[in-house]
């Protein structure tokens, strides 16, 4: 957490003025659902408590002034001349602003600091926390009345165009529309959500970080929507109400894929199955069934691995490591895959023994270390006093 003494005091000293508003927007993690999002299915995520902190006010011209503490960097251009920087990172910023001026909202000058806690790299959507706190924030300023729903919506269209990323709308809705305490049912089809308590009991969640991200992540991204999106199209030569994997029973599957392609069929199944296992797992949430709910992420884990073929070494072999660990009810691999994190549901007080187990052995066959990282379910973006 960072303290909003600091945040007021570090405005100050780079901008030579108070801040109008603080605000933070948080990272997020997916207790199951992965790669249903742009197949129109359904994920489980919720806000944590590591956020993108910043300050902001207005300006008297029409030029942005942007500070980020972590790379202790400043950015500026005026509103008129808004585009793309090879810089990097003011882009989550900018795509936002971009947005927010297709909207024809009275926008003016600010200028905006940034700070945060979420780790970078890890998985946890610091992306998105970028986006959401910058939308949010401005809403705010400008008293644009937009709706948390249209803050998410402009944050997915600023990674799609500013930072080229072509992501679902999980991150950035998690980001601005969690509740404390509870995780996010959400249909990707619909944007229809449900509150569904994560009561956890005598269990905590405990994130391991592989500290790796392998450079084949993008490229097998973009090959299994392919398959995904073949999939339903032979399925919807003979179902003609269709529209994508959503709609389609593995039945369906055995009758007019899996006889054209094996690894399109394979893929195509471990959507369809990825959505039942999440209402498995928000049924057993219900029921206060935690050993049910790490079932299910035992066993998506290992369809992630062994169908969607998005997992790693380094990922199948914390799961592979906890699966014996009778304080460890569940675990897998958390994103999109290829590195970040497991997940893990952990017996309270043995988040901190569990790294340290796993630790030595992970670094002698991998030469990497290992972090945990310890995190609670959160409320989405707020304004901070």
């Amino acid at each position: 957490m960072i303290e909003t003494t600091l945040l007021k005091n570090r405005y100050k000293e780079v901008f030579g003025s108070e801040p109008d508003l603080l605000a933070k927007s948080p990272g997020r993690i997916n207790i199951i659902g992965e790669h249903t999002d742009y197949n129109e299915g359904f994920v489980l995520p919720t806000a944590i408590d590591k956020a993108i902190y910043v300050a902001v006010g207005k300006r008297e011209d029409q030029e942005i002034h942007l500070y980020a503490e972590d790379f202790n960097e400043k950015y500026s251009i005026d509103l008129a001349d808004l585009a793309i920087t090879d810089k990097g990172w003011p882009n989550y910023i900018l795509g936002v602003v971009d947005q927010l001026q297709k909207l024809d909202l009275p926008l003016s000058g600010f200028n905006l600091y940034l700070d945060g806690d979420v780790p970078l790299g890890a998985g946890l959507s610091s992306s998105a926390a970028v986006e959401c706190a910058t939308g949010f924030t401005l809403n705010e300023l400008f008293s644009f009345g937009l709706k948390r729903v249209d803050i998410a919506k402009i944050g997915q269209l600023a990674e799609h165009t500013y930072a080229g990323v072509k992501c679902g709308i999980m991150d950035q809705f998690a980001s601005v529309l969690s509740k404390e305490g509870h995780v996010l049912r959400l249909d990707c089809r619909t944007l229809e959500y449900e509150y569904v308590p994560l009561e956890l009991g005598a269990y905590e969640i405990v994130l391991l970080n592989t500290n790796v991200k392998h450079s084949l992540a993008s490229s097998a991204y973009n090959k299994r929507r392919e398959l995904c999106e073949q999939g339903v199209a032979w399925v919807k030569e003979k179902h003609s109400d269709v529209n994508s994997l959503r709609d389609i029973t593995v039945d369906m599957l055995d009758e007019l894929v899996k006889d054209r392609d094996v690894d399109t069929y394979t893929k195509c199944k471990y959507v369809v199955e990825e959505n039942i296992r999440l209402d498995k797992a928000c049924e057993a949430l219900k029921k206060g069934d935690i050993e049910e709910l790490g079932k299910q992420l035992f066993l998506a884990h290992a369809a992630l691995s062994d169908e969607y073929e998005v997992s790693c070494e380094e990922l199948d072999f914390l799961v592979d490591f906890v699966k014996d660990i009778p304080e460890v009810v569940g675990a897998r691999m958390m994103g999109g895959g290829f590195g970040g994190c497991t997940i893990n549901i952990v017996k309270k007080g043995f988040g901190q023994q569990l790294a340290d187990a796993i630790a030595p052995a992970y670094k002698t066959k991998f030469n990497l270390e290992l972090d945990p990282i310890f995190v609670k379910a959160d409320g989405g973006s707020q304004l901070l006093k």
